[in-house]
């Protein structure tokens, strides 16, 4: 088996567990390739094996022709993740080296035993859906995809937007507000769950739409499907907004045309038995739990 090793930001504190998960591969009998700035990172702590292949983009990646892709970090490495991954159909196997770890559920104690079950078959793929961004003119490069959200928000100094929002064409709503949000079901529980939407299970075919921030208090957030088109015009006292991909971000003006529509490929992240998306809500949000016992 071929893993892929990827690392945004590569703490001190983490190096010995990075260490141990090398050597556990390498006692598998197992390839190794490495994400090129983390394996010069690394490279200041332990030595590496010379003959470990690295990659840089996708496209390195999609030569090597990798079994899973191990994100290091936190949900936002996962998200960082999928501009590498992209339609490659790689499962991601999200370690969790930050806090919250809503999708990266695979916690340091755990992975080496993680790593058997994959070694053996023992485990399980969850298919997420991604939503694709269509402009008038290129944004985002060729990764105009989001695996949590697309966002249109104000810029920090300037009063709120009003966003005409439309569904297959046919007038929604005049969001009068700091921004809005389109979710996929992974990302209702990131940015639109913070601004009041509604947590949504992961096969549920959605999208939600939530203002940030609304003028209007009886604008509430809303759930349709994702086989939808969804538009956006855009105006306000200043001539330039900000769209965002996950944590990516362009600069909009008021004659940026945007269109929000369901991507042509999923996601694949990987899930052990004994997991599922009802104990992690419950775990990482404490449902049930009462501090005054």
């Amino acid at each position: 088996m071929r893993f892929a090793i990827y690392n945004k930001v590569l703490h001190h504190d983490d190096v010995p567990f990075v260490r141990e998960l090398l050597e556990c591969l390498r006692r598998k009998k197992a390839e190794v390739v490495l994400y090129g700035p983390f394996a010069e990172a690394l490279g200041e702590w332990m030595p590496l094996p010379e003959s470990a292949p690295r990659f840089e983009s996708h496209e390195d990646f999609a030569r090597l022709q990798c079994d899973f892709f191990v994100s290091l970090g936190g949900d936002g490495t996962i998200l960082d993740s999928m501009t590498v991954v992209r339609d490659s159909k790689v499962p991601i196997v999200g370690v969790n080296l930050g806090r919250l770890g809503f999708l990266a559920n695979v916690e340091k104690t755990t992975m080496l035993a993680s790593i058997e079950s994959l070694m053996q078959g023992s485990y399980l793929l969850d298919a997420r859906s991604l939503l694709h961004l269509e402009s008038n003119r290129p944004l985002f490069g060729s990764f105009n995809f989001a695996l949590n959200d697309c966002t249109i928000l104000k810029r920090d100094t300037s009063s709120m937007v009003i966003i005409h929002t439309f569904i297959n064409g046919e007038f929604l709503n005049s969001y009068w507000a700091d921004g809005i949000i389109v979710a996929t079901p992974t990302g209702s529980s990131g940015y639109s769950l913070s601004c009041g939407g509604p947590i949504v299970f992961p096969n549920s075919d959605n999208f939600i739409i939530t203002p940030v921030a609304p003028h209007n208090l009886n604008v509430r957030p809303i759930v349709i499907s994702d086989s939808s088109v969804i538009s956006f015009e855009v105006e306000g006292r200043g001539r330039n907004f900000l769209c965002t991909l996950d944590s990516r971000y362009e600069t909009i003006e008021t004659n940026d045309q945007l269109a929000v529509r369901k991507a042509d490929f999923m996601a694949y992240l990987v899930r052990f038995p004994g997991r599922n998306f009802l104990k992690t809500i419950r775990d990482k949000l404490n449902w049930g739990a009462d501090v005054r016992n």
